[in-house]
């Protein structure tokens, strides 16, 4: 059976501090074994701050960190960070495999409401890639609200959306989790974070990892650092859209 064993950790933020962050993480991800994939919240590495745009680390480091968590688990792990890059900073997914392989998405779509598009560059791409069998989705926070970015076209099996979503909003993101999953007939995973920011935003995380059929797998209790895990099954995923096709009725629009 083409099972993944998927791991998400809900955690807390220190607010600006990079080299505290990846501290933090070594100890959260120390002796996590027989896993095949690991997510960590969005920008894990300075919390959803418009200034990690000036101070944030370098992608050389980011990325080498991820390696060693990557090869000691041999599981792909990744989380989004903000990078400098030559056209100017991005809120960036980097997952990173236990051989080095790397992938990325940058952010698409920008919180306009905490003028994140005055800070960073959105993304050009939608991304998919293969790990282990399975095509994953990677998306950001703010892209769950858009369904047709992450419309199924049957490429992806799992989406991934990492996210600093605030408390207030917390029954908007568990209600676009499900509803990504149940109408793209894809695995989706929801990773959050907890604790409070420098803005003085709370966080619920209410982190999920949500069926095809909408079914809840996985849920993080609410205000607490917290890890879940689920298997999926890429048999079950593949036999539920053969007797239920409804992707063959989705309109294929291009972006």
């Amino acid at each position: 059976m083409s099972a993944l064993k998927i791991t998400v950790l809900q955690e807390t933020l220190s607010w600006m501090d990079g080299a505290a962050n990846l501290r933090h993480f070594d100890g959260v991800l120390k002796g996590i074994e027989g896993r095949d994939l690991i997510l960590l919240p969005e920008m894990f590495t300075t919390g959803f701050a418009m200034e990690a745009a000036e101070s944030s680390l370098p992608q050389e480091e980011v990325v080498a960190w991820l390696h060693q968590h990557a090869k000691a688990s041999n599981a792909l792990i990744g989380g989004s960070a903000a990078i400098q890059t030559e056209k100017g900073t991005v809120n960036r997914f980097l997952l990173v495999e236990p051989d080095g392989t790397l992938h990325q998405y940058d952010k698409r779509h920008l919180f306009r409401m905490a003028n994140e598009h005055q800070h960073y560059v959105a993304g050009e791409t939608r991304e998919v890639f293969t790990w282990r069998g399975w095509r994953i989705l990677p998306q950001i926070c703010y892209d769950l609200r858009f369904p047709v970015f992450t419309r199924n076209r049957n490429d992806y099996d799992l989406a991934l959306f990492v996210a600093n979503w605030p408390a207030p909003r917390a029954l908007h993101w568990q209600s676009l989790l499900m509803a990504r999953a149940i109408e793209n007939q894809a695995y989706v995973a929801g990773c959050n974070r907890v604790g409070s920011d420098g803005n003085q935003h709370q966080y619920s995380g209410d982190s999920r990892i949500i069926s095809p059929l909408g079914e809840i797998l996985a849920a993080a209790e609410p205000f607490a650092r917290a890890r879940i895990d689920a298997e999926l099954s890429l048999e079950e995923l593949q036999a539920y859209r053969d007797r239920f096709p409804a992707w063959r009725d989705a309109d294929q629009f291009t972006l």
